[in-house]
């Protein structure tokens, strides 16, 4: 039994040891933390940069490559006595340059003595030549290689977003996994999916002598690393339809998004005005200038700008109507130029036909039709009061996406708003009633909807009733998408009425009801368009221009969402950019009887 024991505290004592022995070899060997501050030992580091991930479009086009380039770094107690205007010639500099550098290190000697510091950046390929050839006369100076940004193709500067130099704050909140010199993605997808895209660094390992002389290799490089590239990113976008809306809302303050039903995958992506590609690789020297742009180039107005969605909200309160019992498709009410909701109150319309059913409503964009409805649906007896209709149709609205964040894999997503009766109650201190919140019948009042909720509500359309989340990463061999965006979502009002509300849409692009259509201009010939117009009040200038489409009416492939602010009505701005990337994405090419239409969305209208 002693033995025993005695056996046991050998044991722990062993145990104890080796557990010692081998943090002391990970502190002296592999510790990020020790290898950033080599001061205190004989060991030096070469750092090994990973080329950054590469950034594909849906069909294999290359949307963010990578170029070599180099930097000059200087460790200070390794440099000697110097001449200090050959080196001057030889980097492309000013002798005055070195000297308050080195004066500087000088200064700071104790704290910064061994670290290596970042002397130029970005030198020419001639500068770096010129260096290689003359860098053994000049001890405690090398240059490091790594690779920086370029954009082959002009598309998606918002989304793509750019990568920066960390800063001391940055290394603060991410300890041992960033040092001073790397770059890291700050918006967009380089933020996004930076824990893909940066892959790992290497290192070679090696020793000094007592003069802080290299010597070689540390044991024989047995514990050099090396670099892991980082993985490669697909994009749902297409970069030829990026481009071409990115044309097309040239001078217009907006968005378009564009996305395939049938799986929620991002198609195109455009905020005007945005970061042309060509910002995005230098900038840190363009960083001031864009950011004082009154036109708010880095402000990704598709998941970020809360919009009143105006009429093409009718389709979901027309949906909510019929599936409470409210509205049947046949069901008629007078537009008069309006719904008068108290004395002395209209809320306007154009005077359309009288009366109408569901489906002229819709094709006409009737808003006295969809005040009826809405008030219905508000005063429906099935519930005890209206503070109960109100909430159940907020969980109706929040069914089809909105009012919530979507979920998407792209960052900065907010979620707009749809009120409560809660919020009413607050408010108007308990007394509200329907004309209190009329404006909700289209669209207006306190909904706030982001682009992309509005662009997610064609796609709703489109598949009759459920949604994929939107996303932007595609499936490929080195990423794999979460489940989450294969799943369908459905709505809370069944898919047998959502028929009804296709064939408004229809009927706005094509014709065939008493009244006609909003929607006749984003007629293709040869492809049946299903298409719905909004024009959303603005109090803080002219309407904002809204349009909703998909197509092929059966079988659809594209749903688009396009909103142009202070542009007027539906059917003048959003309506044609929406419809012209729509026939650019299915036919390749726009039709000649519709060159007119895209001559004047270049070179029409500018905010």
């Amino acid at each position: 039994m002693v033995l025993n024991r005695k056996n046991r505290l050998l044991i722990g004592l062993l145990a104890a040891a080796a557990i010692l022995l081998g943090k002391l070899f990970y502190i002296q060997i592999i510790d990020n933390s020790y290898k950033r501050d080599a001061s205190n030992n004989s060991m030096s580091y070469d750092w090994i940069y990973p080329p950054r991930g590469l950034i594909y479009d849906r069909n294999g086009k290359i949307l963010v490559n990578n170029k070599l380039c180099y930097d000059i770094l200087v460790t200070p107690r390794e440099v000697v006595q110097f001449d200090t205007l050959t080196l001057a010639t030889v980097l492309d500099t000013t002798e005055d340059f070195l000297k308050d550098k080195m004066a500087y290190y000088r200064k700071y000697r104790t704290r910064i003595g061994f670290q290596t510091q970042t002397l130029l950046k970005q030198v020419s390929e001639q500068t770096y030549q010129r260096f290689a050839e003359e860098q053994y006369r000049f001890p405690g100076f090398k240059a490091q290689a790594h690779s920086v940004r370029e954009y082959p193709f002009n598309a998606g500067g918002n989304l793509l977003g750019y990568i920066s130099e960390v800063d001391s704050d940055f290394l603060k909140e991410h300890p041992n996994e960033y040092r001073a010199g790397d770059y890291v993605g700050k918006t967009g997808m380089e933020a996004a999916r930076e824990s893909d895209l940066k892959g790992e660094r290497g290192y070679h390992i090696n020793i000094r002598d007592s003069r802080n002389r290299i010597q070689g290799a540390f044991e024989g490089g047995l514990y050099d690393k090396d670099a892991v590239p980082g993985r490669n990113l697909t994009t749902t976008i297409d970069a030829s339809l990026q481009q071409y809306g990115q044309e097309l809302m040239k001078g217009k303050t907006g968005s378009v998004v564009a996305i395939e039903p049938r799986t929620g995958e991002i198609l195109a992506m455009v905020s005007s005005p945005g970061i042309d590609v060509s910002i995005l690789g230098e900038i840190n020297k363009q960083y001031a200038k864009v950011a004082a742009d009154p036109g708010k180039p880095m402000f990704n107005r598709t998941v970020m700008a809360s919009y009143p969605p105006g009429s093409v909200f009718k389709l979901i309160n027309g949906l909510i109507g019929l599936q409470e019992g409210v509205l049947r498709p046949g069901d008629s009410y007078p537009c008069n130029y309006g719904f008068t909701y108290a004395t002395g109150k209209v809320l306007g319309c154009h005077g359309h036909t009288s009366p109408l059913n569901f489906y002229d409503a819709i094709a006409t964009s009737c808003n006295g039709y969809f005040c009826y409805v809405m008030r219905n649906i508000l005063t429906n007896n099935k519930y005890s009061d209206i503070q109960e209709a109100m909430d159940k149709w907020r969980e109706y609205v929040l069914s089809f996406g909105f009012g919530r964040k979507l979920g998407s894999d792209f960052p900065g997503e907010l979620g707009g708003n749809i009120p409560s009766s809660g919020y009413y109650d607050k408010l108007y201190n308990g007394h509200w009633r329907f004309p209190t919140v009329v404006s909700l019948s289209i669209g207006q009042g306190e909904i706030g909807a982001t682009p992309l909720q509005i662009a997610n509500l064609a796609a709703i359309m489109a598949n009759r009733g459920y949604w994929y989340i939107p996303h932007i990463i595609k499936d490929s061999d080195e990423i794999r998408i979460d489940d989450k965006y294969r799943e369908k979502n459905y709505t809370l009002v069944d898919t047998t009425f959502f028929a009804d509300a296709v064939k408004g849409m229809y009927m706005a692009v094509n014709g065939g009801g008493k009244a006609g259509g909003t929607a006749f201009a984003a007629a293709i010939p040869g492809i049946e368009v299903c298409g719905k117009t909004g024009t959303a009040q603005n109090p803080r200038g002219k309407d904002n221009s809204v349009f909703i489409c998909f197509a092929p009416m059966d079988n659809p492939k594209i749903a688009i969402a396009a909103y142009v602010e202070n542009a007027g009505f539906g059917a003048t701005w959003a309506l044609p950019v929406a419809s012209l990337m729509m026939e650019k994405y299915l036919k390749g090419e726009i039709d000649e009887s519709r060159i007119y239409l895209e001559d004047r969305m270049l070179n029409g209208f500018k905010n």
